[in-house]
């Protein structure tokens, strides 16, 4: 017998070799009918497994990560089995669980419309309601691949091809007449998945890369009940009308031309506006904490990289500017802003009285990113971040990498987007040496340094191997938009490597020269992706303090323009940002206008107003607030502003 302790500390005995399922239908309570996948000992498995000795076990259901992906991964092979059924020449890639749900890729002549799409989602229900079983077994790496060469699935054979180099047995599934290499795990039948629902289809390329041939990406998502689907549909719809990509557009916050290319998107002076704001609340609430700000090149030569380490690193995400063979200088544009601030710490000799030093740029940066990777002003070639490096000594690390995260915090909380968040301390990988520089013992020490600071400040963090930058370990800060998709939106880094790379000294106090740590921050992340976030955080109406256009000023009727001007030029003095609706409408659809502008406030002026000597205010939130002195307003809505009340 074998001890098995359940994730509630209970202990159960088993026969040595009982597969997972049985124990999940030996504990009733219908578990065996909600179980998805388990833990075994912390490692996700498959229900199929068998217990070989004293382990944990914890059993997962749809509402547990794990098991929402081993739901959505037996929906995706249901998708390529109703493919391979109604279009028999198709061949197939890859088809793994995602955020919301699951897609397939696939190899067809042409590709799949709306129709198309409809009676694929038809035969999966056929499928389903049959409540097949899945079946896993295992071949030598030999006959694996003479099985797919069988059955004509070269992308399979590829993948199966790399995976023979262990020399482990390849696994698949089988349902039905269906069957297809994949390491699970995988729902016990077909059954559970009561309603499915296919979203969209897109091109992708093989292995997201442009050389290869261009695939036929069909995406889906699968629930246990229907009123689940119906749920995350309208959540979907919601989703859309947030989304920032067609909100930012119709309110005039940014535009695209296809004249200067994707991924470039051009900031209008409504977006500009809010972007200007952040820049100035970000760099003067660094300024208070004792933030330089520097203004470097947005170019350097291949030197500069090489010694960095990002020519080698990182190189294709680099717009590189002259040819190495023929040129006798390259240059490139700058993804980083790093190492051009080590040069201002260089500009002199530096002693541990220096130190911290802390240097903050609003920099504009490059990064040649894959045409699909780019989204609205969520994934950009050209952006705008908050960037700074700090320079410490050991004994300061703890208390400046603190400092640095109570900055981002704070401006999430200003914000309105800390309640979002997510952290993920990302590691190096031992095992894969070539992404990373630097020594096991300098990546043990940085990794424990920020292991034992989070860890300390009690910050909740998954740990993310092979995810850290190549120099050094990060604190990512993570926020999901309005379609579920996770970005980094704030990094912190500690890196004791490129200081000694770029010769960067001080004296300390035993008169020893050493190298400094050096933090690398943002305080606010990339300004672009910032706004998107916050157009989908709020739709469109943002916080008076961030609003483009904090007062709508509407005159009643023509003779009234005048006036309003005085006001308009009143309430610019004390830095309210305002415009007139000088046309010739009437009021009603001014007040409209104005309504789908999301502005803050609207001041109305008209025959009383100027008689009494008051305005006429409307809140986009309260509705109409009644008449009140233009003293009194512009004291209420400077208060609201300075505030930064949400």
């Amino acid at each position: 017998m074998i001890q098995v302790t359940l994730k509630n500390g209970a202990v159960k005995e088993y026969e040595k070799n009982t597969p997972v399922a049985e124990v999940a239908k030996s504990l009733g309570g219908g578990l065996f009918k909600a179980v998805c996948a388990c833990k075994i000992d912390g490692s996700v498995c498959d229900l199929r497994t068998e217990l070989t000795k004293d382990c944990t076990l914890e059993l997962l259901t749809f509402e547990d990560d794990e098991g929402k992906k081993a739901f959505w991964h037996t929906a995706s092979h249901v998708l390529a089995q109703a493919v391979k059924k109604l279009y028999p020449s198709a061949r197939i890639a890859i088809g793994p669980a995602v955020d919301n749900g699951f897609y397939y890729d696939f190899d067809v002549e042409k590709p799949f419309t709306q129709e198309d799409l409809e009676s694929i989602e038809a035969e999966m229900k056929s499928i389903i309601k049959s409540g097949l079983t899945l079946e896993r077994f295992t071949l030598a790496p030999d006959a694996a691949i003479r099985l797919l060469q069988e059955m004509e699935e070269p992308y399979k054979v590829e993948l199966a091809n790399e995976h023979a180099q262990k020399g482990e047995p390849i696994s698949f599934y089988k349902q039905g007449e269906f069957t297809d290499l994949c390491a699970g795990p995988h729902l016990l039948t077909v059954a559970p998945l009561k309603a499915i629902k296919l979203t969209n289809c897109t091109g992708a390329y093989w292995r997201g890369d442009a050389k290869n041939a261009q695939l036929c990406r069909v995406y889906g998502t699968a629930f246990p009940k229907a009123s689940q689907l119906e749920e995350y549909l309208k959540r979907v719809e919601e989703a859309k009308s947030r989304d920032h990509n067609k909100l930012g557009r119709e309110l005039e916050l940014f535009t695209t031309s296809d004249l200067i290319g994707q991924g470039l998107p051009v900031l209008l002076p409504k977006g500009a506006r809010i972007i200007q704001t952040l820049q100035r609340f970000v760099e003067d609430e660094e300024q208070k904490r004792g933030w330089l700000l520097t203004k470097t090149p947005y170019m350097a030569k291949s030197d500069l990289y090489k010694l960095s380490g990002h020519w080698d690193h990182y190189k294709d995400g680099m717009f590189v500017m002259g040819d190495e063979e023929n040129d006798k200088e390259v240059f490139a544009l700058r993804p980083m802003t790093c190492p051009f601030q080590y040069q201002a710490y260089l500009n002199r000799g530096r002693s541990y009285r220096d130190l911290p030093l802390r240097y903050n740029e609003t920099s504009t940066l490059f990064r040649n990113e894959a045409s699909g990777e780019m989204h609205g002003l969520i994934r950009v070639r050209q952006f705008t971040i908050s960037e700074g490096h700090l320079m410490c000594t050991p004994e300061q690390l703890e208390q400046e990498f603190k400092s640095c995260l109570e900055l981002a915090i704070y401006m999430l909380k200003t914000l309105g987007l800390y309640e979002d968040v997510s952290y993920r301390f990302s590691q190096w990988d031992p095992d894969d040496r070539e992404k990373f520089i630097g020594t096991p013992e300098q990546w043990d020490e940085a990794q424990s340094a920020m292991k034992k600071i989070l860890d300390h400040l009690e910050i909740p963090y998954v740990v993310g191997i092979g995810e850290a930058a190549f120099y050094g370990p990060k604190l990512d800060i993570q926020i999901r938009n309005v379609h579920g998709k996770e970005d980094t939106l704030i990094t912190l880094q500690i890196d004791q490597m490129l200081a000694e790379k770029f010769g960067m000294e001080y004296v300390d106090k035993d008169g020893v020269k050493k190298n400094p740590y050096i933090i690398h921050r943002t305080s606010i992340g990339c300004y672009e992706r910032t706004l998107a976030l916050l157009i989908e955080k709020y739709a469109g109406a943002f916080p008076t303090w961030l609003a483009p256009v904090q007062v709508k000023l509407l005159p009643i009727a023509d003779r009234h323009i005048e006036k309003i001007l005085q006001v308009c030029k009143e309430l610019e003095a004390y830095g309210i940002r305002c415009e007139v609706d000088d046309r010739s409408e009437k009021i009603g659809y001014k007040i409209r206008e104005a309504q789908l502008e999301k502005v803050p406030y609207m001041l109305l002026l008209g025959d009383k107003d100027i008689e009494n000597g008051t305005v006429s205010i409307r809140s986009r939130k309260n509705g109409d607030l009644g008449a009140c002195t233009l003293a009194d307003f512009i004291k209420s809505i400077t208060e609201e502003i300075a505030a930064k009340a949400r």
